[in-house]
This record gives C-alpha cells, sequence and structure tokens, in this order.
C-alpha cells in the first residue's frame, strides 16, 4: 500500500483517512487516479481546492463506512468496491455498524490491488454471469438459539463473507481452533476473490493444462477433499508443496490460497517501497540478506525481483514482532514449487489470462 498526501497541507496521510490531521480539512479517495484529495463543501457536493473538481461521496459515507469519491453527477451512488455489495447486515446497532466498517474497509483494500492491476471485476448489473458480487451475512440464530455459523466461500462469482470475522476475538477462536497460523480479514477478502479469478483466469482463460501441472487435477471430487482434510489433515510433508496447510486440501484451494499470498508479498513490498525501507538482515552462515525495493511491486514484469526481495523483508519484521513479544509476522516457507505456483499467478494478472 503506498503511501499519501493531502494536497492541500502535504501532510502525510493513509488510505483509510477521511481527514487531514494537520489542516483538518476533510479528504478522500478518487480510485481512478489513486490519489488522496482535500476538500472543501460546495453546495451539495464537495470541490478539491488543488483540481477544482467536484466530488460525492461513496453512499456507504453515510455510515462512515467509506472514504472513497465518485464524480459529484453520481452522487448517492456507491463507489467502484462498495457497489459489489449485494447483502449487508441491518445497520441497527453500534456492534454491527462497526463489524460492517471494519468489512468494507478490508474490501476497499481488496480492490486497490484490483484496481493497480487493472483486473476486470464487473458487478452483477455489469455482466450478470461473470460479474462479481459481496454478500455479507450473520449467523443464523434459531428459536432454540442455536447457532447456524455462516461458511465464507464463493461460488458464481457471489463471495459470501461471515461478518463474525469483523469480529477479533470470534475470529482468533477460529483460527486457533483450525489451527492456522495465519488468518485476517483481509485475508479472506483476498482468498475468495482468488476463486473468483480461477473462474475467470484459468478455467476461461485457456490455462487449464498449464494449472493442472503444477496444482494438481482440480475434477477430483471437491467434498471429499475438504472431509479428507478436516478428518486425517494435511500430508506431513505439505510444506515443501503448499503455502498453507490448507492449500493441500484440493486444487481450488491450493490456487486461492497462492493468490492470496501473492497480494500479500505485493502489497507489502509496496509498502516498503512506499517507506524507503532497506534492511540487512543476517542469517545462517553470516549470509546477507538485502532489501532495498527499488522498483514498483503492483507494476513489476519480472516476477524474480519479487521473489528475492521477499525474505529479507519477513526476516527483518518476524524479529521485530518477536521483541515485542508477538508472534511472527510471516508463519510461511516458501519453496520451490510454492514459488513456481507463485509465479504462475504473477503471470496471470500481468496478462490478465486474456480476459
Amino acid at each position: 500500500m503506498r503511501l499519501f498526501s493531502c494536497d492541500a497541507c502535504g501532510n502525510t496521510v493513509h488510505f483509510d483517512n477521511d481527514a487531514c490531521v494537520a489542516c483538518n480539512r476533510r479528504i478522500g479517495y478518487v480510485p481512478a487516479q489513486s490519489r488522496m484529495t482535500a476538500l472543501e463543501p460546495s453546495g451539495d457536493a464537495w470541490v478539491s481546492p488543488a483540481s477544482g473538481a467536484r466530488f460525492a461521496f461513496c453512499a456507504n459515507a453515510e455510515a462512515a463506512a467509506c472514504n472513497w469519491l465518485l464524480p459529484a453527477e453520481q452522487a448517492g451512488q456507491r463507489c467502484p468496491a462498495c457497489r459489489h455489495n449485494r447483502t449487508i447486515p441491518a445497520l441497527d446497532d453500534g456492534k454491527t455498524i462497526e463489524a460492517f466498517r471494519r468489512i468494507v474497509s478490508a474490501e476497499r483494500h481488496l480492490f486497490y490491488s484490483l484496481l493497480a492491476w487493472g483486473l476486470p471485476a464487473p458487478d452483477k448489473a455489469e455482466d450478470a454471469e461473470a460479474g462479481l458480487a459481496f454478500d455479507f451475512l450473520a449467523d443464523e440464530v434459531g428459536p432454540d438459539g442455536a447457532v447456524t455459523p455462516v461458511m465464507t466461500g464463493h461460488a458464481d462469482g457471489i463471495i459470501t463473507l461471515a461478518i463474525a470475522e469483523a469480529d477479533d476475538a470470534a475470529r482468533e477462536s477460529r483460527r486457533v481452533r483450525l489451527g492456522e497460523p495465519y488468518r485476517t480479514l483481509l485475508g479472506h477478502f483476498r482468498h475468495e476473490i482468488g476463486h473468483y479469478y480461477w473462474d475467470r483466469l484459468v478455467r476461461n482463460g485457456g490455462r487449464l493444462d498449464a494449472f493442472r501441472a503444477l496444482f494438481g487435477d482440480e475434477r477430483q471430487d471437491y467434498a471429499e477433499a475438504l472431509e479428507r482434510n478436516y478428518r486425517d489433515g494435511p500430508p506431513v510433508d505439505w510444506q515443501n508443496r503448499f503455502v498453507s496447510s490448507y492449500a493441500a486440501c484440493h486444487p481450488w484451494e491450493d490456487f486461492a490460497e497462492t493468490f492470496a499470498h501473492y497480494i500479500h508479498m505485493v502489497d507489502a513490498l509496496e509498502t516498503a517501497h512506499a517507506l524507503g525501507l532497506v534492511v540487512s538482515p543476517r542469517v545462517a552462515n553470516s549470509e546477507r540478506l538485502d532489501l532495498e525495493v527499488d522498483f514498483s511491486p503492483y507494476r513489476q514484469q519480472d516476477f524474480s525481483a519479487i521473489a528475492d526481495a521477499w525474505p529479507p523483508l519477513t526476516v527483518a519484521i518476524n524479529e521485530i514482532n518477536r521483541s515485542l513479544g508477538q508472534r511472527d509476522f510471516y508463519p510461511f516457507v516458501l519453496s520451490e514449487d510454492i514459488l513456481s505456483k507463485l509465479k504462475f499467478v504473477h503471470a496471470l494478472v500481468v496478462s490478465r489470462g486474456g480476459w
């Protein structure tokens, strides 16, 4: 993620900010230009002093849930991220509103990446068959008080996300129960969008043979594979071939986990690039891992540049986390097999799979 600046006073502002703490102006994100702009009220619109352009906030700004801007003539509509939200919870209590804000914040971070790559993401109104939609659902409580949890997942372009995942305690409980070293709200979005782009870029993009050579044959029974995974666990050597234990259960999940991981890498490296971060952690045998991200990760054509820059960043941040008494920021090991899969995803993203 880039750092941004207030175009009125030059102060550093962040992606989710809706006000500049230095000049106290309202600010908003212009997705078409990937920039933040200061705003001044002008009648029923907002005007950028820097450009004179007139804007309206996304309709979700009414619930303090979005800081993205639209052209003034689109007032009352939703932004390029929020317009994909087909179902949202009833915003009738503070806890649900806060959960919704967290969810759509993670959603905007996802769309930052999709827009940076120029990956198509039509909504269902634009493309009923290939469009993308989100359902944010609450667990169902029966008359007897029994709770039926919502299952996060993807089917035919519709991504369902349990709003319980916005609750830190509930998500941490599920993370521990399922034996996952890493579970975040943003991670869910990045994983499920991987399933969406498998349909678009692999299946419909003529890449099935190449996919099967790396990930395996997705035609194996999916329900049986999941049942086997939950019953028996992953194969003992899963870390040699899969980015996570869950990735080992089926080629579809392997691709989605790899796709999510690729976004993690690129976005974190862009943050390092924005900060001008330079690290040289020492590892075994006094070997040095040097990091200086002098390229734009989202525009990088050569995957090896991303792969080479990644290890020193993760080593450095893991050590910082440990010094603060926190678990590893990055509990993963990337084998050559995993790097080959990441390279496959990179090629799809760069070429957009012939969409």
